[in-house]
């Protein structure tokens, strides 16, 4: 028989250490019950690989606190996100070691989803994704990854590092099967990661919402990991991160492709990564983060 976390205090399989989750406050009003919750918030505040600006590992607290600016009601999906999922709190990082951060995350979620939960995740620089990709393939063997990104994040490496924000989406293309990743938004990267992508990737550059209402049916019935970088939308409406590129979309553009993808297709689990409150003095980026994981929570109790 499987073993699965009870607690967030429970020591984990594989090795794990005891104390690897610290929950000094909760997204929204999350459940108060880990056992009867099939949706998972968990905060990874890792930003050692932040190659620009460092302090997205204050995004899970300050976007928790943002939470409670907002409404619990949800027009886009007409319904309430009280009680739909339990927060399980921080994963605790061991500063600047990557591949032990990467190996606690790679714990943490191999349990939650061996025991049948759905993870949303707040970043953290983007590196969090693929541990939490690659647990999710033995359960979901034809996995596809949607990413909403300004950058390509495709280099094999980055400062003579395979293990990067810049590297991450190269690293998760590597465990997915070869066509199951899908860029939108993008607008930066090397040259050779733009024909990387255009040979093995399906990428649509600058826009989120028109190509994917184009491919919206091609991804029915499969299961999808979406992972949200925040610098995908303009600086104007999301100063708050760490690599600021121009040209992006607006929030209400990227609304409307979340409550699309969310409505049509089977998202199994999902992450928002890259806010960087240290720079974000308006908290305008931290707010539109704490929405979307808002959106998200509702939208896949709703497919449910």
């Amino acid at each position: 028989m499987k073993k699965t976390i009870k607690s967030p205090s429970e020591k984990l399989q594989n090795g794990a250490t005891e104390n690897l989750i610290s929950k000094t406050s909760s997204f929204f009003n999350s459940s108060d019950s880990y056992e009867n919750s099939d949706l998972i918030l968990l905060g990874i505040p890792m930003d050692y690989t932040a190659s620009n600006i460092p302090g997205s590992r204050f995004a899970p607290k300050r976007i928790r606190e943002l939470s409670y600016t907002l409404e619990s009601y949800s027009p886009i999906f007409d319904d309430s996100i009280d009680g739909k999922f339990y927060d399980m709190g921080d994963i605790v990082m061991p500063w600047g070691n990557i591949v032990k951060s990467i190996k606690f995350i790679d714990d943490i979620a191999k349990n939650l989803i061996e025991g049948g939960k759905k993870i949303v995740s707040i970043g953290g620089d983007h590196l969090i994704t693929y541990p939490i990709v690659r647990q999710y393939i033995p359960k979901f063997k034809d996995l596809v990854v949607v990413q909403f990104d300004a950058h390509t994040d495709l280099r094999d490496e980055w400062s003579s590092e395979k293990y990067s924000h810049a590297t991450v989406l190269r690293r998760v293309h590597e465990v997915i099967k070869k066509g199951n990743l899908y860029q939108f938004g993008i607008r930066s990267g090397s040259k050779e990661e733009f024909y990387f992508a255009e040979k093995y990737c399906h990428i649509y550059k600058n826009e989120v919402y028109e190509p994917l209402k184009r491919i919206i049916g091609s991804l029915a019935g499969r299961d999808v990991y979406l992972t949200i970088d925040i610098d995908v939308l303009d600086p104007a409406f999301a100063p708050g991160t760490g690599y600021i590129e121009a040209g992006g979309i607006s929030s209400k553009e990227l609304f409307d492709a979340l409550s699309l993808l969310l409505s049509k297709v089977n998202v199994v689990g999902a992450d928002v990564v890259e806010v960087c409150p240290p720079t974000d003095n308006s908290d305008r980026t931290s707010a539109i983060a704490a929405k979307l994981i808002r959106e998200i929570i509702i939208g896949l109790n709703k497919s449910r």
